[in-house]
């Protein structure tokens, strides 16, 4: 188990850093004069490339990157060129909010999605079974925008049942939870469809195999069969997408962030895009690229802790 972990997080320090190198081109590639958008088009040549010099732009793109690296050796993200504040003060300041609005997310639709879609394995061409598969579909098709709209303009703005925006009052949980509840569930209806989806054909898959028909034989329980044996199966590829997932909401959080006025790390990576600022553009990037590696990792992880025999391949390969 040592060696797996080692193994899998090597490679994804690897991935960590070819990704960030990648962002770190595509972003000083982008069209459109930083000093510009900063300055304003009246300001003089010499007051741009003051600027430019400051924020390290005049030089060629690979010393750029040295140079971020080697800040970032020593816990350096650098400094927002409009605030003067450290930029890892700045984002870790606006992660909370987007982490409680993905776990959030991510959990209500793993507690909806696991039963729906074992039930309707168990309850296979039952009317349970095409409604769930109708749901999920329905669900799956719907863009998280289009939620988060609808619920803002019925729940909030028409019946007024959630706040419209905001995040809830500061070390009050009862009201950052009410505010919550809008943004987490347009970001993970979707996210239902596809667990149901997926724990419906995985559990079809496991209940025909050989396993499940011995301990029928020996006469164990109908329940301690699907719990123990079939769903500990059946759930491993909707661990790794949740993995994945994990990092796919921390991008689409940012509609939700916009629709609901929330603060997050989306919006601030949204606005210093708009506004050229590299340094929070590449701390934004950095922090929300690591947590992505890192819920990829985890996942990882616990697939092999259930399933030996990833272990296993992972050592033959």
């Amino acid at each position: 188990m040592i060696r797996f972990i080692t193994r899998r997080g090597l490679l994804a320090l690897f991935i960590l850093f070819l990704a960030v190198s990648l962002l770190f081109a595509m972003i000083h590639m982008m069209p459109g004069d930083p000093a510009n958008v900063l300055l304003g088009p009246k300001a003089s040549p010499e007051l741009k490339a003051e600027l430019k010099q400051r924020m390290g732009l005049d030089q060629p793109l690979l010393v750029q990157l040295g140079r971020f690296y080697n800040d970032l050796a020593h816990g350096d993200l650098g400094i927002d060129v409009f605030s003067d504040r450290q930029v890892s003060e700045i984002v870790f300041e606006q992660l909370p909010y987007t982490l409680a609005l993905v776990l959030a997310a991510i959990g209500g639709a793993t507690l909806l999605g696991i039963p729906l879609g074992c039930f309707s394995a168990l309850r296979r061409n039952s009317l349970l079974d095409r409604l769930t598969a109708i749901m999920s579909v329905a669900f799956i098709a719907i863009p998280s925008f289009v939620v988060a709209l609808y619920l803002l303009l019925w729940l909030a703005v028409k019946w007024r049942w959630f706040p419209a925006m905001g995040a809830g009052e500061s070390g009050n949980i009862a009201d950052q939870a009410h505010h919550l509840v809008l943004p987490a569930v347009a970001l993970g209806l979707g996210w239902v469809g596809y667990i149901a989806r997926l724990v419906r054909a995985s559990m079809l898959e496991v209940m025909e195999e050989n396993h499940i028909r011995t301990a029928r034989a020996f006469g164990l329980p109908e329940r301690t069969i699907i719990v123990h044996y079939a769903l500990r199966i059946a759930v491993l590829p909707t661990v790794t997408i949740l993995g994945l997932g994990i990092g796919t909401m921390l991008s689409g959080a940012l509609f939700a962030e916009i629709v609901f006025s929330r603060p997050g790390i989306g919006k601030l990576l949204h606005e210093a895009v708009l506004s050229r600022n590299y340094p929070v553009v590449m701390g934004s990037v950095l922090v929300t690229t690591t947590f992505f590696v890192l819920s990829t990792l985890v996942s990882d992880i616990i697939n092999a802790t259930l399933d030996p025999r990833l272990r296993e391949r992972g050592k033959s390969s």
